[in-house]
């Protein structure tokens, strides 16, 4: 289809008016038209009045600089997010960029297509599909476009880039413009737009608006136009650094109940995407020597969903939990049943096996998926849980098994009577054997049979009853019976129990407390809960129930396929649980079997948090470790409050001791007129001693009528000695022990409290740190509760003591930025 000039716009009058033939001759080539796969686009002169948008002072120009030779425009690719209703373009970093553009040369005409890592290998894009597919987890793919023309509205905030057929046929056209030096041209696209090209420095675009009127003449009168770019580098636009290769440590980060892990209700990808880029961003500030030297590279977290698994079709809870939910206040109602309930579900033992499944198979298929993507890949690797999540963790490291015990992330002890049995004989046994051809096709033996989870089988396309039949028969026959009696003692003594007489004496060698044996057993049966013998764990994490710790949902607890360096936790209720579950004390000699450090992160508002170190050192009330600001102070407003603390205490201590001084003072000034006092001698004897000698004396020399006389004299001096002494007293039993206890408060505070051991969690070092709040949530800490549990994922001050606990383990120094 193609569109013809209409004689209301005068545009067959618009050739430049010169007798130069060869200007002319161009001008005619310049009215050609560009074909395209759909239609064609028409190249036609405008005349100035046409094109009010352009003003005298770019003709100016025109007339008078020297044209510039025609350079091809350099490409970006960018990739499209799309968020409810709102669409944008984001570009690829230029490292990745570049790798799409040298993949896009090579691919030609070919039939195959080329798959591009790219954002740290954690997405691939198919660059003859043009689609950007993420790795790691489930999301929906998105669109990539190379870039090279863009466009912004009169009330859009950002440029967006055109389509590459578009933005081919706007390059063709530019490339006239600019090699004949022939500007002010229109280009009428098939789908109505229309581009006009004044100058090198504004191209407008107008688009068309339904039926226009006849009276209508120029473009300028049906929209507002849109201003047109050329080149990501006229166009402001953030485009973001490439990440190393190099990868230093690996992080796995847990979500709480919910699915919207933040108050904006994002998931947990988005979180942990933007806990990701605030690590990259401190590791260039905060590492930047070390990133030159070549020693720091970068930590990778990856992100852990549960909550898909235990809402989805296999198990079916949204399903029963609708039929039961009223139908009243539904938004309040489907908020509850979709995020408070997960606690629940939790704590008990149907659900509880398919959470710590979920996230043990997940965490395993990442790292398993993570080292085929990176084989040289041999460093640590650390877990993060938030929330229900760190609880989660603390349960699932709580039941792992030291490294002599686990094989491939099972442990040897499960499979032993496994491997008795093969595949074929396990499924005559069951009467499955028609689905042997299918698991063997998928190269399943009975050992990852036993791995499997609900989900893969379905989409096997097992049903749901042998399914069932086979996951129960290899959870609830083999996996149980062997983890109750395999090395229970050796288990009981890593995790420091109080285990009863009858088995074994304690830490110290003194027997417990007599029971009889019937209160020592814990049977483990079917969906039920452990028992809990109150008399016998007063400290401890584990119980004689082959490693089930105390007062958790008696269930299989899988096995990580590598153990990890650092446990942290986030907004953690673990202290909660573990004083419900009966717990009253952490034993100071339990560590995790296969983790060694352990870190309790929390906000001074955070409603869910709970403290662990006072269940370690009950008889000393330590504050928790302040977490210094990424900027390397403390907050505004601590430090006013301190200041105003030490402020307090100086003024208090300095009108105490002018006081001091001026009742000493007050005090010697008649004490210096008497006689010196011996030692061990009290001015009040000294006066009575020679008030003593004065009446001996008046007696011997006066008469008897001066007995009166010298009795008088006698209680004068008394009198005034009890004057005298006054001051000395009040200063003695009041200032003096004030001052005393001043200086003594002082003195505290300026000693430095001595280094107190926490137990074996954490190495011996401490396990509670605490985030400073920001000075508007010190106004009202209840309004921004819910915000504070929330508020980690953002976190600069979290995500550096994560880099710092990581980098200290590998020697990498610290450097605190200048400001």
């Amino acid at each position: 289809m193609s569109f013809s000039q209409t004689e209301e716009g005068g545009l067959s009058q618009a050739a430049p008016k010169d007798n130069n033939q060869d200007l002319f001759d161009s001008s005619t080539q310049a009215e050609a038209t560009v074909k395209t796969p759909e239609d064609q686009v028409k190249v036609s002169p405008v005349v100035d009045e046409v094109s009010p948008s352009s003003t005298s002072s770019f003709e100016m120009l025109d007339m008078e600089s020297v044209p510039a030779p025609y350079q091809e425009v350099q490409p970006h690719w960018f990739f499209c997010r799309r968020a409810d209703d709102d669409t944008s373009w984001l570009p690829f970093s230029r490292e990745d960029s570049d790798k799409l553009e040298n993949a896009c040369n090579t691919v030609g005409d070919e039939e195959e297509d080329v798959v591009v890592a790219v954002d740290g290998e954690r997405y691939d894009v198919h660059v003859k599909e043009r689609m950007r597919y993420a790795v790691y987890w489930e999301q929906a793919p998105t669109e990539v476009r190379r870039c090279t023309w863009f466009y912004k509205g009169d009330k859009d905030t950002k440029f967006m880039p055109y389509p590459e057929d578009f933005s081919k046929n706007l390059e063709d056209a530019y490339m006239i413009a600019v090699t004949l030096d022939e500007w002010k041209r229109k280009l009428d696209f098939p789908t109505g737009e229309t581009v006009i090209l004044h100058n090198p420095k504004l191209i407008m675009q107008y688009q068309p608006i339904g039926l226009q009127d006849e009276w209508v003449s120029s473009p300028s009168e049906q929209t507002r136009p849109r201003t047109v770019k050329r080149g990501v580098d006229n166009v402001f636009v953030e485009i973001p650094d490439g990440e190393s290769e190099k990868v230093d440590h690996l992080v796995f980060m847990v979500h709480g109940i919910g699915p919207a892990c933040d108050l904006r209700f994002r998931s947990i990808i988005q979180c942990v995407n933007d806990f990701r880029s605030a690590s990259l961003s401190l590791l260039a500030s905060h590492y930047k020597r070390a990133q030159q030297d070549g020693q720091v590279g970068r930590v990778e977290f990856l992100p852990v969903n549960w909550h898909s698994a235990l809402h989805g079709d296999a198990t079916g809870v949204d399903e029963d939990i609708q039929r039961i939910t009223l139908p009243s206040i539904s938004r309040l109602r489907h908020f509850t049943n979709d995020t408070l309930l997960d606690l629940f579900f939790y704590n008990s033992p149907t659900y509880c096996q398919t959470i710590v499944d979920t996230v043990a198979s997940e965490i395993n298929r990442l790292h398993a998926l993570f080292q085929r993507r990176h084989p040289e890949f041999n460093e640590a690797v650390s877990v993060v849980g938030h929330s229900l999540g760190s609880l989660i963790l603390f349960d699932l490291l709580t039941n792992q098994r030291n490294g002599s015990q686990v094989r491939e992330g099972v442990p040897s002890g499960e499979l032993c009577n496994v491997n008795c049995d093969t595949l074929e004989q396990t499924l005559n046994r069951l009467g499955l054997q028609q689905y042997l051809g299918t698991l063997q096709a998928e190269n399943l033996d009975i050992e990852s049979l036993a791995l499997c989870q609900d989900s893969d089988l379905k989409d096997l396309g097992i049903p749901l009853g042998p399914r069932k039949k086979i996951l129960n028969y290899v959870r609830r026959k083999w996996l149980p019976e062997v983890r109750q009696d395999c090395k229970t003692e050796a288990l009981r003594q890593a995790l420091g129990l109080q285990v009863p007489p009858q088995v074994a004496s304690d830490n110290d060698g003194n027997q417990s407390s007599g029971a009889t044996p019937q209160q020592s057993q814990f049977h483990r049966t079917q969906s039920v809960t452990s028992a809990v013998d109150y008399e016998y764990f007063d400290v401890g994490i584990g119980q004689t129930n082959g490693s089930i710790a105390k007062g958790q949902v008696s269930i299989d607890y899988p096995q990580l396929a590598f153990q990890p360096q650092t446990f942290f936790a986030f907004g953690s209720p673990i202290g909660m649980f573990l004083t419900v579950r009966g717990l009253k004390r952490i034993d100071p000699n339990y560590t995790f079997p296969t983790c060694k450090r352990f870190y309790n992160i929390y906000h001074p508002y955070d409603p869910v948090a709970y403290r662990i170190e006072p269940m370690i050192v009950s008889d000393v009330d330590v504050e928790p470790m302040l977490i210094p600001h990424h900027k390397g102070r403390k907050r505004m407003h601590l430090e006013l409050k301190d200041s105003l603390t030490r402020m307090s205490m100086d003024l208090k201590n300095n009108v105490l001791g002018s006081l001091r001084t001026a009742w000493q003072s007050f005090a010697r000034l008649p004490v210096a007129a008497l006689p010196p006092v011996e030692e061990g001698e009290s001015s009040i004897e000294r006066n009575l001693q020679e008030t003593q000698a004065l009446t001996t004396l008046s007696r011997t020399s006066a008469s008897a009528a001066d007995t009166a006389s010298a009795k008088r004299e006698d209680k004068s001096a008394g009198f005034w000695t009890k004057i005298l002494e006054w001051p000395r007293a009040l200063h003695k039993h009041y200032f003096q022990g004030v001052c005393e206890e001043a200086e003594s408060s002082v003195s505290a505070e300026q000693t430095e409290q001595p280094e107190i051991k926490m137990g074996m969690l954490n190495e011996g070092r401490r396990i509670d740190y605490v985030l400073q709040e920001k000075p508007i949530e010190s106004f009202n800490e209840y309004l921004f509760a819910i915000q504070s549990h929330l508020c980690y994922w953002e976190s600069e001050d979290t995500a550096l003591l994560l880099l710092k606990e990581i980098y200290d383990k590998l020697g990498v120094a610290f450097e605190q930025p200048q400001q």
